[in-house]
């Protein structure tokens, strides 16, 4: 019988360079898409306000939140506004 030695495939570098070269290509196809692109095109479509909390500072809220919200008090003065954020005049 022919005993013949088994020739192993090994891996070459000629071999490796179409793999790298069509790795390169995945952004390109579409593969790479993330689903946070297609959820930040979302939250930029809703409308934002911008409200003054007691200490000062500015807080950004939704606006639909603003429309589910409950009114305490209409129309307070500006002195009763300066006591409740806490200024003196």
């Amino acid at each position: 019988m022919d005993n013949q030695p088994k020739k192993e495939k090994k891996i070459s570098r000629r071999s490796l360079l179409p793999i790298l070269g069509s790795t390169l290509l995945i952004p390109f196809l579409g593969l790479g898409k993330t689903e946070k692109d297609g959820k930040i095109s979302l939250q930029e479509e809703e409308e934002f306000q911008i409200l003054l909390k007691p200490d000062g500072t500015t807080v950004k809220v939704k606006a639909s939140a603003l429309k589910k919200s409950k009114v305490i008090k209409k129309n307070i003065s500006n002195t009763t506004f300066l006591d409740w954020l806490g200024k003196k005049l």
